[in-house]
């Protein structure tokens, strides 16, 4: 894919404010530029944009009609795509990916909330997003909906309860399922949303602080990975 003069600066889109970036910005030498599209409907320019990570939300990505900058959002994806500009989707991110490549975005699909292993498949194994990481990956998971695979995607990761847990487009773009920027103040946070969840907090916070080094771990060196990629 072409890949044309860009800033080199990281850009954040957060869909939901109860969905922050979490310790993906721990280090502050990214200092990323965080939209809040949520808010005003802003987004950047594709010119501007070195490398771009869309964060997840408690929306889906076919709910246009009542969040309309999802229709802008997809499009700015897509258009990062095509310009070769590296991109990272998480959870709502990666689903939003997989739409604005011609995939569908299942509702109440394949559901999974807490701490869980996911496994790198061969092609997975292989791609340097999860350069220096083991096979099975511990990570967090909290979404309802799931997405199929683009016609260009490859299948990097899964588990048996989701067996979509990442993918990539083309040599740039990459979709996760999973969470690897939540800190347990956001894991409070969403346990918070509805009392099913609310009477589990404990619970999930307990089984994420068991593994909470190892996941700040694998998210710097995905963010590592990931950034190394970002243009100049």
């Amino acid at each position: 894919m072409e890949r044309t003069g860009h800033r080199g600066i990281l850009h954040v889109i957060q869909n939901d404010p109860d969905v922050p970036p979490g310790n993906l910005c721990d280090d502050q030498d990214r200092a990323p530029v965080i939209h809040h599209p949520y808010r005003d409907g802003s987004l950047p320019e594709v010119a501007e944009i070195g490398a771009l990570v869309v964060l997840g939300g408690a929306m889906g990505a076919n709910d246009d009609d009542r969040y309309p900058f999802l229709t802008d959002l997809k499009r700015l994806i897509r258009n990062s795509v095509v310009a070769g500009i590296p991109y990272l989707g998480i959870c709502l991110g990666g689903q939003l990916l997989a739409a604005a490549c011609g995939a569908r975005v299942v509702s109440q699909r394949w559901e999974e909330i807490g701490s869980r292993d996911i496994f790198l498949t061969e092609q997975g194994r292989e791609d340097r997003l999860f350069a220096g990481l083991p096979m099975a990956i511990g990570t967090f998971q909290w979404h309802h909906d799931s997405f199929d695979l683009p016609p260009e995607g490859v299948l990097l990761a899964s588990s048996p309860a989701c067996p979509h847990q990442a993918f990539r487009v083309g040599d740039n773009a990459w979709g996760f399922q999973f969470h690897p920027e939540v800190t347990e103040e956001i894991i409070r946070g969403w346990c918070a949303w509805d009392s099913a969840t609310r009477q589990r907090t404990e619970e999930f916070v307990a089984d994420f602080t068991v593994g909470d080094a190892q996941y700040r771990l694998t998210s710097r060196i995905l963010m590592e990975n990931f950034l190394k990629q970002q243009l100049p």
